[in-house]
């Protein structure tokens, strides 16, 4: 079975390392969240938008459960199956 397409509305999902709902419910881990703004000496704040980025690290690993669309609370992550065009 081909990996599913999984789409991030950046414009939506501005404190994804606050928030961690996707990150906390994935069964295989399929998220990471990385730092955006790196500032030398300093932590970066993980209530500030747009500081860090969700980003999809293992999209093979996704089993389509669609958990992830169902916690986000900004509905920012959509599911595509390549194969048969069915959307979460």
């Amino acid at each position: 079975m081909p990996a599913p397409k999984i789409a991030i509305d950046y414009d939506k999902c501005t404190t994804p390392f606050d928030c961690k709902k996707c990150l906390q419910i994935c069964p295989q881990g399929v998220f990471w969240v990385l730092p955006v703004k790196n500032v030398k000496f300093q932590e970066t704040d993980p209530k500030e938008p747009g500081a860090w980025k969700l980003t999809v690290q293992y999209r093979a690993l996704c089993p389509n459960c669609g958990k992830c669309v169902e916690v986000c609370p900004v509905e920012a992550i959509t599911i595509t199956m390549n194969d048969k065009g069915k959307k979460r």
